[in-house]
Formats: structure tokens, C-alpha cells, sequence
């Protein structure tokens, strides 16, 4: 596609993360945007908003924030490679993404499950202790 094809192509943003692989379902991805989830070059947008060539998109997706500037259109759903091929992710949202991951894994470590379940008697000593 050349960039005179790419302009003409209008593109709604929920097909548009759906098509990207954002996420499973268009109706997910519409839930997404109406739930504020989505921002679209720093606002909050509406599903129908059409999606545009060098537009900033910043959403979450579970723990993870992301960044991410479109880099072409597309409405079809395609492999993931050539998904990966519509966006660029920011540096800055690599780089952030990478500490929270880390700040996640280090809070696991410095808060591990216990071994096994409390018995009775252990159970009856965390109530008292709650309870004072």
C-alpha cells in the first residue's frame, strides 16, 4: 500500500486495536475505550474516533501501560507479525514498562505466599490477632 492508498483508508479505532491485536474482540476493544482505558493522543476518545498515521495512543492492558504511535492502517485482522508492522511502541514506554515489571517481580519475591495453608489453631490465632 502506498501513502496515498494509506490516507484514504478511514478506520475506526476499536477495528483498528482489534486489527493490531491489541485485543481479542472488537466489542473487548470498544469496552476498552468507553471505559477510558484507551487515551488517544493524550484525550479520552470515543470507539468511533477514526484512527490516523502518527497519532499517539497510550492503553492499558492487565498490569502493563503502553505507549504507542500508529505507523499504519489497517481494518482487517491479520497474523501478528504484520500486526506488529501497524505500531511502534515509545522508548519511554519500553523503559517504564520494564521497571514495573521488575518492581512486580521483586515484590513477589519480598512477599512470597506461605507454604501451606494456616491449620485450625494458627487460624484462630490470626482472628485474635485481627481482632486486638
Amino acid at each position: 500500500m502506498n501513502d496515498n492508498e494509506q490516507q484514504a483508508i478511514k478506520v475506526r479505532l476499536d477495528k483498528w486495536l482489534w486489527a493490531a491485536r491489541f485485543y481479542k474482540t472488537r466489542a473487548i476493544s470498544k469496552e476498552m475505550i468507553n471505559g477510558g482505558k484507551v487515551h488517544y493522543n493524550g484525550q479520552r476518545t470515543k470507539s468511533s474516533k477514526f484512527a490516523e498515521v502518527g497519532a499517539t495512543i497510550k492503553l492499558r492492558q492487565g498490569h502493563d501501560e503502553k505507549e504507542i504511535v500508529i505507523k499504519q492502517l489497517s481494518e482487517y485482522r491479520q497474523k501478528g507479525s504484520i500486526a506488529q508492522t501497524l505500531y511502534e511502541e515509545t522508548p519511554q514506554s519500553i523503559a517504564k514498562r520494564a521497571t514495573y515489571a521488575e518492581q512486580r517481580r521483586l515484590n513477589i519475591l519480598n512477599n512470597p505466599a506461605p507454604e501451606q495453608k494456616p491449620d485450625k489453631k494458627q487460624r484462630r490465632q490470626i482472628m485474635r490477632f485481627k481482632a486486638s
